[in-house]
């Protein structure tokens, strides 16, 4: 399985967040979304960073209260690990396992089209180990 198949299930939809917005925006946003990371992006379209809330919350002990006035650009991640979709789920759960992430922007040909979390990946192989097991009952039912 890979990640197209996740976003198949879930869709392409991908929040972002412009780099001007300042970090109390990103908040709000995060908050009203429900959601840990949103993609910085000028466009809707490239990647220009990540911010999570584990970020913010770095930042905030760092810089105190003024942290939410500065703009996202300021505390972004920059180096996004960014993954295709055709890597296979086993790659992507690697990956942040060993990098300590939990979103990954779906990129191709350098556009963004998409967005994995660690829930989806737990979620996809769930529901593959589920489907796994219903035809090895059936198999050993026939």
């Amino acid at each position: 399985m890979n990640v197209d198949a996740i976003l198949q299930n879930k869709g392409h939809a991908v929040e972002t967040a412009r780099p001007d917005w300042p970090v109390s925006r990103v908040c709000a946003r995060l908050d009203e979304l429900g959601v840990g990371a949103l993609v910085v992006s000028a466009d809707g379209l490239r990647v220009d960073g990540i911010v999570s809330e584990r970020d913010v919350i770095h930042q905030i002990a760092q810089g105190g209260p003024k942290t939410l006035e500065r703009p996202v650009a300021e505390i972004m991640i920059r180096s996004v690990v960014t993954c295709r979709r055709s890597d296979n789920i086993a790659h992507l759960m690697e990956t942040m396992t060993e990098r300590r992430i939990r979103h990954l922007p779906v990129v191709e040909d350098d556009q963004l089209i998409g967005i994995v979390s660690i829930g989806d990946v737990v979620k996809h192989r769930i529901l593959e180990t589920e489907r796994e097991a219903h035809a090895l009952r059936e198999y050993i039912a026939s």
